[in-house]
């Protein structure tokens, strides 16, 4: 039976929001104050963090793990959803900071200022989002959530781009102190590695979801395969396709010939089969033709092998 967690979910989901507010808060107001490119465009990163979540809370209120009568395969792909409105977010991030830095360098732009105290504020911004990204990737493993993992990548790379951020706009603050204006220009400089990284983590979440999306195939069928196989009674198992998310739910089905002509005991075979299908990959749904006995075939996989 597919546990539903999406209770533990959104407490995760809401109280991530409440922080990446704050974040997303400090950055805008130390971003505004100093002037720093590279900066507001990590407080635009921080905004879609926000936006995750808020949709994250809104996949999770629709991801049901279980089946009804309009959705006999349960809702869990909602949250497969969610997470590529995540990489969209990301991209359109990724865009921004991009734009804003190529204006800086053909048009110009004031200088950037920034104090001590206003350092130390992000140094606090950066343990928010380490605690953050740590917290909701261990709850995410944990609770086998697509959507928790998803985000808790996308505040991954945030850390990075906040070192980044911070790296220079510390050398700003030195080269102001030195008289080196020159150190200026790592706030533009800095703000395309910011770029890249948000780009990283889209390209990481589209990895994860895709595939179960799409319905590529959660196990091997030879591995399914030699399991069947083992089982008393059965001769022969073809035909064999799985989908799904492995450790969250999956759907098998295959093709048996079993040693018997009697329907009870085929019956008994394919209970035997589901039993130790389950014992392996629970939660799982496993759904079993039987064919005539004395039929044979040698394609493992369903479909085309080569494909």
């Amino acid at each position: 039976m597919v546990q539903d967690n999406r209770s533990q979910v959104r407490q995760v989901l809401i109280i991530t929001l409440l922080l990446n507010l704050f974040v997303m808060g400090l950055k805008a107001i130390v971003g505004v104050l100093t002037g720093s490119l590279s900066l507001q465009a990590d407080a635009l990163h921080s905004v879609t963090d926000s936006a995750n979540n808020v949709l994250g809370l809104i996949a999770n209120r629709l991801a049901s793990p279980q089946p009804d009568h309009h959705h006999p395969y349960g809702h869990q792909k909602y949250e497969g959803v969610a997470a590529l409105g995540i990489a969209a977010f990301l991209a359109i991030a990724c865009f921004e900071i991009f734009q804003g830095a190529i204006h800086r360098i053909w048009h110009g732009g004031s200088e950037v200022i920034v104090s001590g105290e206003q350092l130390w504020l992000l140094m606090l911004v950066l343990g928010v989002n380490i605690f953050v990204a740590f917290y909701e990737r261990h709850i995410g493993q944990q609770l086998k959530s697509p959507i928790l993992i998803a985000d808790a990548y996308h505040t991954m790379s945030d850390i990075w781009v906040t070192i980044t951020v911070l790296g220079g706009l510390v050398g700003i603050w030195l080269g102001k102190g030195l008289n080196i204006a020159q150190l200026q220009w790592l706030d533009v400089i800095l703000a395309f590695p910011v770029a890249f990284l948000v780009f990283g983590s889209g390209l990481q979440v589209l990895r994860s979801n895709l595939p179960w999306l799409v319905d590529e195939m959660a196990v091997a069928p030879e591995a399914v395969h030699q399991i069947v196989m083992g089982v008393p009674g059965v001769i022969n198992c073809h035909s064999i396709a799985s989908r799904g998310l492995l450790g969250r739910q999956i759907f098998i089905e295959m093709h048996i010939v079993v040693d018997t002509l009697d329907v009870e005991i085929a019956h008994q075979i394919t209970e035997a089969i589901e039993s130790k299908l389950t014992e392996r990959f629970s939660p799982v749904r496993v759904l079993i033709h039987v064919e005539p006995w004395g039929y044979q075939s040698e394609e493992i996989s369903f479909g085309n092998s080569d494909s």
